[in-house]
This record gives structure tokens, sequence and C-alpha cells, in this order.
């Protein structure tokens, strides 16, 4: 312990002796360090005997500080402490997570954890809490906790500011973890959107290939920015797709549903120069539209129709939300509106229309969707939790930032500081996520009555009352009439004494009331917040609700907004206000993430192939200046994602075919210049919906709620009785979505997990995949119908060999296709031995050659 006392201690080591003489010299030195202490303090004249300069400075006081009494207390009270039970972890020796206690300097910067010490705050300094064993997973020492004793001179060393020799005179120490604001906002992501100007690119260029050359200038901007890299790179792109091509991909994309031939054949009958525009605007047109990217939407706000985790129960009313993201989408909704609304609609000002106030406070189940452990028992934990959801989906999905890593400790490398996490969560702690944390907790819902309906439900508890009168009285005359009325004895009782006609009439009243109850007019209701008790939250240290430093004002994170904010409203969350700072045009981040998305959901990649994560760790964008510039208009635009969709689809880069390029592929193998277009599989809700459309089964109605459970019922999880059924016919975006026990074809083909956001979903190639297509029953059946459909529409086998080609892949038969399809089909039939048979065998023949024609690749991918 002698030697670990040395560590920054002013007076010299004690002397180095043999082993005979070690005590007394150790003696020597303890007496020396004695009386250069008490001379300290008689220096300063505030010594008395009588009193013990250590219990003087540890007692607090509105007297002036004095130093040497702290320093004393430090010498006799800390450094031994530390030395004895901190040091064998925690010096230069070991340091354990990168934390030393051996120093000031050490226990200023911290460890992994963040900062050990901060003078004068011992509620934030995780060296009081981690002796004070608050939190079950940071105890020290962690063979045996401190005295009482011991931990109230730790706290107060810290409350009088940590006094410590090596403190005076030392520069300004940076705590690990400390946000270097200016060196984060040097980043791409936290730098203002650039106003950018395409690059002047002539269709002479070299990146163009030869037959597709002319002396004009490229006129769309996307083209110039593409081609320039090209250029710059000595690549040239792929020729055009063909229209068939083209129209596939562009209904695809926009609806998630294959073109039907009428659509081809029109698109190839117009020879005009507007005639992929008008395919464009066709298909932005369609209610289709917003059933697709509402779908896309939905994977980033992570959409379920259950909770899942612990208590596996219904959102039943989640619906209403999908249902309200589909609408904005087809009435392409501004991108700002939608932002706001789904992060404070219940705060915008009223309006008269009451479906729109009703659409608002649809809008704000997004904060509400997200998974939680609904039988936690720690309802403090349970809520800050919530809170650390709702931040990083908001981060990620809004912002392209992990939000969340910075809820124990500053962001690793972002620069978003623990105190920028709990500015935020201070918004959402101010905001009313829950009704009851209370096993098993239970989530707010908004009520969205229309007048007529409020007004019939109250007619219904006028008549439930009526009802309840009516017995009441029946049951008061019945006991007055009784030979010893007792009004005390119970209801029951008395019923016992009741002549039997009166019994029958109080059996069939109570029936009457028991139907009306039962027959009580639903209350729409929907998943959402509203403003809670506004206030403030302190930082948890580690994460932690037991450990809790510094309160934090409502704000923004600094390295997007600024060090000196204007405080937010007293009187509401926040909410409004931060929703409102990120939608207002001049936010690096809102804009560059949604038409990254967009951009995304038409090339299979963004722009940042990282669309959830625009941070230090996400990847740089291929195309900084394209991106600023798809910002900048898409703001410009009034926030018009139908525009956007426009204006990237009308570019040539989109309408490349993805004909493959020996030497482009040896220079750009991941195609990251877009020198063409990436062949793509479909999600699974569009393998499942094209299979339902070529079939003729597909129910096209939009909208509205098919699930067969109630509200907060009980689903598939560990003890409860799996009631899922998926045998719908409508679009899949209608599907209901259980946590825990996905519909098994959305698992094989790559479904977004529901349980986190998701922008860029996986897609695997593995064998099960080719199976489910090659042997499901559900398959097999709708296999049967197409064959059914062409036996019908046509008695000539070759017209249904290409009515199933241009159903299925847009195109018609090959000759080598139709003769091959048209021998499989007649060996198929000829093996019936009756005539009977063979009318079946056909039908079976054709049925098997449809099977193979959708289990394809030519199906499930877009070229």
């Amino acid at each position: 312990m002698t030697s670990r006392l040395n560590s920054q201690h002013p007076l010299p080591p004690p002397p180095q002796t043999t082993l005979l003489t070690a005590n007394l010299a150790v003696c020597r030195w303890t007496i020396l360090k004695t009386l250069v202490l008490t001379a300290a303090c008689l220096a300063v004249g505030n010594l008395a005997w009588a009193d013990d300069p250590v219990d003087a400075a540890a007692k607090p006081s509105d007297a002036p500080v004095d130093a040497a009494k702290q320093m004393a207390f430090f010498e006799t009270k800390i450094r031994p402490l530390l030395a004895e039970r901190c040091y064998d972890c925690h010096d230069e020796n070991t340091a354990e997570s990168e934390l030393r206690v051996d120093t000031y300097e050490g226990m200023i910067t911290g460890g992994l954890a963040g900062p050990a010490l901060i003078p004068g705050k011992p509620q934030g300094s995780l060296i009081v809490a981690a002796v004070g064993y608050r939190d079950s997973t940071l105890q020290m020492p962690p063979d045996e906790k401190l005295s009482d004793a011991e931990i109230a001179d730790l706290t107060r060393w810290v409350e009088m500011g940590a006094p410590h020799p090596s403190r005076d005179g030392m520069q300004t120490i940076k705590p690990r973890g400390d946000v270097d604001l200016e060196k984060g906002r040097q980043h791409w992501a936290f730098r203002p959107v650039a106003k950018v100007d395409p690059p002047t690119v002539n269709q002479t260029s070299p990146a163009i290939a030869a037959e597709e050359r002319r002396d004009v200038p490229v006129r769309h901007p996307i083209d110039a920015f593409l081609l320039s890299r090209l250029e710059a790179e000595g690549l040239q792109r792929v020729p055009a797709a063909d229209k068939r091509t083209l129209i596939r991909r562009a209904t695809f994309d926009l609806t998630g549903l294959p073109p039907t031939p009428a659509e081809i054949e029109g698109f190839l009958a117009d020879d005009s120069e507007e005639a992929f525009a008008n395919v464009i605007d066709r298909l932005l047109s369609s209610p289709h539209y917003g059933e697709r990217w509402g779908r896309h939407w939905l994977d980033v706000a992570r959409y379920a129709d259950s909770n899942g985790l612990d208590e596996n129960v219904v959102h039943g009313h989640a619906w209403r939300y999908r249902d309200y993201v589909v609408n904005a989408f087809n009435k392409d909704k501004p991108y700002n509106e939608f932002v706001v609304e789904q992060l404070a609609g219940d705060l915008l000002p009223p309006r008269d229309e009451i479906a729109r106030e009703h659409e608002r406070l649809i809008a704000t189940g997004y904060l509400v969707l997200g998974p939680k452990v609904l039988a936690e028992q720690d309802e403090a934990k349970m809520e800050m939790d919530i809170i650390d959801e709702q931040l990083d989906t908001i981060g990620r999905s809004m912002l392209g930032l992990t939000l969340g890593c910075a809820r124990c400790h500053t962001h690793k490398f972002d620069p978003i500081s623990h105190h920028d996490y709990y500015g935020l969560a201070g918004i959402f702690k101010s905001t009313k996520s829950m009704d009851s944390y209370k096993t098993v907790a239970k989530w707010h819902e908004n009520l969205i009555e229309t007048p007529e309906e409020e007004q019939r439900y109250n007619e219904h508890l006028a008549e439930v009352a009526a009802q309840e009168k009516k017995i009441a009285e029946v049951i008061a005359e019945a006991t007055k009439l009784l030979e010893k009325p007792d009004s005390e004895l119970a209801l029951a009782q008395r019923e016992k004494k009741f002549p039997a006609e009166t019994t029958a009439v109080l059996k069939a009243e109570r029936e009457t009331l028991k139907k009306l109850k039962d027959s009580a007019p639903e209350r729409p209701m929907a998943m959402g917040v509203i403003d809670g008790e506004v206030a403030d939250t302190s930082v948890h240290l580690r994460g932690s609700h037991l450990t809790l430093g510094d309160v934090v004002p409502r704000r923004f994170p600094e390295v997007l907004a600024s060090t000196d904010q204007p405080p937010l409203p007293p009187e509401t969350s926040g909410r409004l206000q931060f929703a409102q700072w990120l939608t207002n045009g001049q936010h690096p981040l809102t804009a560059r993430v949604m038409v990254n998305r967009i951009w995304h959901g038409h090339f299979g990649k963004g722009l940042v192939t990282t669309v959830d994560n625009f941070g230090l760790q996400g990847a740089p964008p291929t195309h900084p200046e394209l991106l600023d510039w798809l910002a900048n208009q898409f703001v410009e635009s009034g926030w018009s994602i139908k525009t956007m969709h426009r204006t990237i689809m009308l570019s040539e880069a989109y309408q490349r075919s993805s004909q493959h390029h020996p030497k482009n592929v040896e220079a750009d193998p991941g195609n990251s210049l877009y020198w063409r277009f990436n062949l793509r599989r479909l999600e699974a809700e569009a393998i499942r919906d094209s299979l339902l459309a070529v079939s003729g089964q597909l129910d096209r109605t939009v909208g509205g709620n098919i699930s067969q459970y109630k509200n907060r019922e009980y689903v598939f999880n560990h003890t409860s009785q799996d009631k899922s059924t998926y045998d719908s016919y409508r679009r899949s975006i209608y599907v209901p979505v259980i946590r825990n026990h996905l519909y098994d074809m959305f698992q094989l083909f790559d479904y977004s997990d529901a349980s986190v956001l998701n922008g860029n979903r996986n897609v695997s190639t593995i064998a099960p995949q080719a199976l489910f297509l090659m042997n499901s029953e559900w398959v097999s059946e709708l296999a049967l119908s197409i064959a059914d459909r062409l036996l019908q529409d046509s008695s000539d086998p070759a017209t249904r060999i290409d009515q199933l080609y241009m159903q299925s892949f847009g195109r018609p038969a090959t000759a080598d296709e139709r003769d091959r399809s048209l021998d499989f089909v007649s060996q198929f039939a000829s093996l019936s031995k009756t005539p009977t048979d063979r009318e079946e065998a056909e039908r079976q023949a054709w049925q098997r050659l449809c099977q193979a024609i959708v289990a394809s690749s030519e199906f499930v991918y877009i070229r």
C-alpha cells in the first residue's frame, strides 16, 4: 500500500532499504508526511488540536473554502481509500475498462463508461455511483462494498470539488467521450446541404455508348452527375433498356405488381417522347402506389400488429396507422407534414375538419408501435426503455443517426453526447406513450369518434342507465312489500324473499340489460400519444435510471443545432418544436435521408448505401453533389415525394439496361457508379402479390382491418394459442404482422424484422425459396387458377403459351420456349388412359407448366 501512496504525492518516496530496516524507514516517512500536513494547516492558522481537521473539512459550511483542510482530507481519507480498494484494478499497470483512479487526470478523463469524476457533482460521478452499489451492473469494488463512512467520505470529497495535489496548474482535461463539435461538424452529413449546379456534359461523351451519342448537352441533371463520374473513371454506361423491360421495372417499382398485357401493349404503341412519363404519371395515380411505398415506410416505422417480446398482445388499432401511411403516399402529403404529424400531430393547431384532426392523432401511432416489455416489474426502467426505442427509431428513420448508442455514454463514433441524448429523452419523457406501467402495461390510445358516433355512444349509455334504473325500481318496490323490509340486507338475500313473479321480471330485465351492454357500439381508437407531465430528465449514468447525474434541459443535439439553444416551452413537451426543427428546410439530414431512401427504392441501393446510418460508421455518399442536388430539389418542390419519383425515373440512368459489361465489372464490380441498372429480386410481398395477380385471385380492396384478433388479446407466444391465419387474398401490406410469429412465406423471402426498423432488407438466395415455389400447396392452387384462366380464354395451345408468358414475364414466349412448353403439356396429358382422365390430365399439365413458370427466376427478378 505504501508504494501506491506515492502516486502523484508531493513528498519524495520513502528511501529504498533492506528488509531489516524497511519498517523503520516507512515509519520515518509517515512521520515526515504528518509533519508536512500539520505545518500546512498551522500556516493558515486554522489548526486547533482539540478539533480533527479532517472532520472539519468534511462538514458542509458557509465559511470560505479552506484549501489546506481539503487537501488534508484527501490525503488522509481519500488517497488511502483509493490505494487500498481501487488501485489494484485501476492504476497505470491495469487500467481495467481503460480507467485509472491513481491520477486526477485519469479520473476526469474516465474509462469506457465515461468520466469517473465530475468535481462538485457526486450525483453525476460514476465513482460515487459505483461504490454506492445503486446499480446492480456497476458495483465497485466488486468483492466487498465500502463501509458507509467510506462512501460518505468519497461523496463529500467529490462534493467539495475533488481537491487533489495534481489539480492546480493542470491544463484543461478533456473527459473521455467529450464531443468535439467543430470537428464533428466537418463530417459530410452534418454540413449544410450545398447548393450544387449539375456539371456540363455533352452527349458525345465517351461515357455514352457510340450508338447513343449525339451533339447536344445532357439534359437531365442526374445523368450529368453520373456521366461526369463515369467519364472521369474511364467507364461507359450500357445501352438503354427495351420498353417491355422498362414498363415491368417501373410498374413493380411504383405499385409492387406486374403490368397487365394491356398496359404493356399501350406503352409499346405510344411512340411519343412523353410515353414513359405518361406511364409514370398513371402509376403514381394508382391507389396501389401508396400500398407499395407505404410498405417501404412501414419498414422504417417498425410496423407490427402485435407487441411481441414477453407479452405478445394485439395492436388492435395499428391498422389505422398503416392506412394513414398508405393514404399519405397516395395523396402525396408533403414529407415535412408527414414527419411533423407522426411526431407531434396531437400538438398541431386545431382544424375545422374532424377527419383531419383524427388523421393527425392516428399519425402519432408511429411513436407507440415499437415492441415493449409489458411485464417489466421496474416501471421506471420500462419507461426509459420505451423512450430509448423511440429515440433510436426517430434517429435512424428520419435522421440516419444511431442516437440510441448515446444512452449509456457519449456516442463512441458520432458527435452525439450523453447530454444530447438526455436532452432529447426529456422531450419524450414529457410525452404520454403509456396509460399504465402496471403489469400488463397498456400503451396509450386516442379516441377518434365522429360527432355522430359520439352521439350514438351517449344514447347507448343513456339506454343502459335507463334499464339499470328500471331494474332498481323493481327491486325497490319489491323490497317495500316484504314483511320486514331491510334495505341494508344484501340484495341476493332480499331477492330470495321476492315473489316468483318479481323474480321472473328481474331475470327478464337483466337479460335485456346484458344484451344492451353486449351491443355497445365500439368506440374507434387509435394508437398514439399526447403530452404528459412536462419535465427535464437527468443523465442516466451508464444508461441506468438507478444512477442519475445532472438534469439536462430538453434540447436538440448540439452538433446539429447550437450550444445556445433557446429553452423549449415549459408548458409542452417540445415534440412540435423538435418536429418543426427537423423539417425547417435547413436541417442537414432530414431531406438527405429521405431522398436517399427514395433512390434506394428505385435502384436497390442508396447513394449512401447505409440508408439508416449517415454517421461516421456509415458509408459516405458515392455522389455527394448529386445527393445534395436531390435534397435541394426535394425541399424546393414542397417536399413532394411523387415529384422526386418523376425526377429519378425520367433520368436515363434509371432507364438503363442491366446488361453485362466486362471492362466496367472489372473496374466497378459493385456498380457504385451506376453504369447499368442492377438486377433485383422482388421482395416477399411483391412475390406473393404477383402470384395472386397473375392467377386472377388478388383482392385489390384498399385499406381496412382483416385481423381476426381483438385489441390487446394475446396472440402467439410460448403460452398462448396460435390463431394466426394467412389465407387472405388481400395485398400483402394488409396481412397481419405478428411479432415472434411472422408469416412463413415472409420469413422465407427476407421480410423485415418488425422488432427494429430496417430500411435495407437483406436478400438471400437459399434452397427453401425454390422448394416453396415448386412444392407449396398454396402456389399449386394459384397455378391451377392460372391454368383454368388460360383454358377458358383460348382453345389454341400456342396462344395460351404466349398469354402465360405475357402475364408472368411481360413478354411473349420465344419460338423455342413455345415449342418446349407445348411438348411438355402434350407428353404430360398423354399419360391418361380414359377420355375423362385425359381432360383432367390436360388441366393438370397446364397447372404444372404454370407452376414452373412462376417458380422461375424471371418471375421473381426484375431487370
